[in-house]
C-alpha cells in the first residue's frame, strides 16, 4: 500500500497541517479524527487495515486529515460563540486549502466522500451538508449532531450554523436539498456502551431527515457493539462494501 505523509501551513489557521495519504487510485475520502485524536490515529487504530483491500485494489485514496477540535469545541475555557469561529476557519482550510490539494493530487475532479469515527463523524455529516457540492458520499459512524453538547446548550447563529439537527429541521433551499436528494449518506451507531449520546442524535436527525424527504441510510447495529475502535472496524468495511455494490467506489 501507498501511503505518503504531507504537511503545509494553511493561512486560515496560521498553523502548520499535518495528513497522511493511503493509495494509489480511486475515489477519495477524506476522514477526520475523533476527539482530540490527531491525522495518524486512524492507521493507529487499525482502521486502514480494515479497509485495505479497498485501497489496495484502487477504489479508494484516503485522505487523514488533522483537526483543531483541541482549540475549538473542546476547549472548555473559550467561549461557545468563539469555538465556532475557529472551527469556521478550519472549515475554510478544508474547503479552499486541503480538497483543492488533495483533488491535484489524486487527479479527481467529483465529490469525495467524508468519514470519521465520533467527533469525526459529527465533521463528516456536518461538512457533507454544508458543502454538497464538494462531498458527494458520508460514511459517518457514531456521531454527535447538535453541536450544544460542545457548547454546554449555548447556541447563537455561528453555532447554529453547525449544528446539523438545528438548520436542517429549517432548511428549504432548494439547491442544498437536491444534492443531499442525490447524494448518499450512511449514518450508523452501535446500541452497546457510551453510545446513549450518539444514539440520541442519530435517531433525531434520522426523524428529521425522513421529514424533509432527504434519502439516508440510517443502520443500528446491536447491543454488543459499543463506542469503541472495535465496532468501527467492523462497521466500516462492510458500508465500503455496499458504496462498492452501489457503483460509488
Amino acid at each position: 500500500m501507498k501511503i505518503e505523509y504531507r504537511n503545509f501551513h494553511s493561512s486560515h489557521l496560521n498553523r502548520d497541517m499535518p495528513f497522511k495519504i493511503y493509495g494509489h487510485a480511486g475515489k477519495p475520502m477524506l476522514v477526520f479524527p475523533s476527539s482530540g485524536g490527531s491525522f495518524h490515529e486512524y492507521e493507529d487504530f487499525g482502521m486502514i487495515d480494515a479497509i485495505w483491500p479497498f485501497i489496495e485494489n484502487g477504489q479508494l485514496t484516503v485522505y487523514a486529515a488533522s483537526s483543531v477540535d483541541g482549540e475549538s469545541w473542546l476547549k472548555h475555557d473559550l467561549h461557545s460563540h468563539d469555538k465556532a469561529v475557529i472551527h469556521n476557519n478550519y472549515d475554510n482550510y478544508i474547503i479552499e486549502e486541503l480538497l483543492p490539494l488533495i483533488k491535484y493530487h489524486s487527479n479527481w475532479q467529483g465529490g469525495l466522500i467524508s468519514s470519521g469515527c465520533s467527533m469525526g463523524a459529527f465533521h463528516a455529516v456536518n461538512f457533507y451538508f454544508q458543502h454538497p457540492d464538494a462531498f458527494d458520499t458520508a460514511v459517518a459512524l457514531s456521531g454527535i449532531y447538535d453541536a450544544r453538547f460542545f457548547t454546554g446548550g449555548y447556541m447563537d447563529q455561528e453555532v447554529y450554523l453547525n449544528s446539523p439537527v438545528d438548520y436542517l429541521k429549517e432548511l428549504d433551499d432548494e439547491w442544498y436539498l437536491n444534492h443531499y436528494r442525490k447524494n448518499k449518506l450512511i449514518i450508523s451507531a452501535g446500541q452497546g456502551r457510551w453510545e446513549e449520546d450518539t444514539l440520541r442524535d442519530t435517531r433525531l436527525l434520522d426523524t428529521i431527515l425522513a421529514e424533509k424527504n432527504i434519502p439516508a441510510w440510517f443502520d443500528y447495529w446491536g447491543y454488543d457493539v459499543d463506542h469503541d475502535w472495535t465496532g468501527w472496524r467492523e462497521q466500516m468495511p462492510y458500508f465500503l462494501g455496499k458504496l462498492v455494490d452501489d457503483g460509488i467506489i
